[in-house]
This record gives structure tokens, sequence and C-alpha cells, in this order.
């Protein structure tokens, strides 16, 4: 049975011809976004640019794709063996690494970033093609993740600051973004792969859908 048969029975021979064809870029690839390349890699979307500055360590074992046996080593270069067709990229996500990378060349890139000025920047440059989501920390109930106007957002301390920037640059475009509506449980980063992978899962569903309603 071919490995794709499922995917195609579901989306259909045109579809999966589109996928094989689109050009993503995966910004951060955590708890969040290894869930998010994963999802892509298995329905047939292999042309991903994944792009991570961090290497593993034991505390990302209970959330992270990846991780298992790997602590250490450097997470593109991990999943680059895991994930052959991808094009590995280890480098920080700066603003000014924005401004140099040529985005022109992917159909969607994907925002699992978690600091705050970088992804401000993302998000003014490239909304139109950019599929953005909160981190998945301090939460357990995954049935409160959406997708929803970044302005209608609440219960969520890290888009509220996204929010915030957005607004003191003058940015007022309608923009979506995957969050969870569920008050955080704790102060500290606490994490539950229910909630951060179902984030992740999210991510990959949204894009599935963009590149179906382009094709």
């Amino acid at each position: 049975m071919s490995r794709y048969d499922r995917t195609i029975k579901l989306f259909g021979e045109n579809s999966f011809e589109h996928f094989s064809q689109t050009k993503l870029i995966l910004l951060g690839v955590g708890g969040v976004g290894s869930f998010a390349l994963d999802a892509l890699y298995n329905t047939g979307i292999t042309d991903i640019t994944i792009v991570d500055f961090d290497t593993y360590e034991e505390s990302n074992l209970n959330r992270q794709l990846g991780s298992v046996g790997n602590v250490g080593r450097i997470k593109v270069e991990a999943l680059k063996e895991k994930y052959p067709n991808v094009t590995a990229i280890h480098a920080k996500i700066t603003p000014e690494w924005i401004d140099e990378h040529d985005f022109n060349q992917y159909d969607f890139i994907l925002d699992a970033i978690d600091d705050i000025k970088p992804k401000v920047h993302l998000i003014k440059k490239y909304y139109h093609k950019t599929i953005s989501t909160s981190g998945g920390a301090k939460r357990i109930d995954p049935s409160k993740i959406e997708y929803i106007s970044i302005w209608d957002t609440y219960n969520d301390p890290f888009i509220r600051k996204i929010r915030t920037e957005l607004k003191q640059a003058g940015f007022k475009k309608k923009f979506k973004v995957i969050f969870s509506s569920e008050n955080p449980i704790c102060l500290e980063k606490g994490s539950f792969e229910g909630v951060t992978g179902s984030f992740g899962l999210m991510m990959a569903s949204v894009t599935v859908q963009k590149i179906l309603a382009k094709k």
C-alpha cells in the first residue's frame, strides 16, 4: 500500500499533486512546530524549510517530536534525519534575519516563533501568507484552541503583547492566529503535549486548508 494511500483517498489525486508542489517555511520546531512538521510531511508536503537555533534539552522530552535520543543535538539537524526532504537552517530568528531571508519563494510561512519582536516583524511584513500560532504552554484543554482574528483573542498574555506591539506599529490588517481561550493554569512554562501538539496539528490543518483554497 502506498505511504500516501489514505491521504489520496481523503483529498484526491489532484489535491495530493498540489501538496507535492507546495513550498513552505516553518519557523520554530519545538513543541508546536515539530507536530506541524510531522503532520504536513506525512501528508506529502515535504518541501519544507525548517528554521531553529536551539539544541534539544532534557526539558524538551515531554513535548517535542525528535527530542528522544537527541538531547544535546541541534534540533534542525536531528529533524533533517527524520524528515530527509526538508531544508534545515540552524539560525536565530531575529527581525534582521527575517529581512535578509528570501521569503518570496514560499507559498506559506508557518510562524511558531516564541519571541515577540521577530514575530511582530514577520506578521507586519508577510501577514498575507503567514500562519501564526501562540504558544501552548500552561494549558491542559485542547478543545479551547481556535483560529480567529488576532483582534478578538483573549486570556492569552503572549498574544496580547503581540497585539499591542502591532497596534503601536500602526498595523490594522485582518489577521488570524491560532490561540487558546483557556486561562493559563500556572505561572511557569509548564506544558502538556496534548495541548502543545494540538497547536501544531491545528497549524498543519490550517495550512492544508489554505493550500486547498489556493489551488
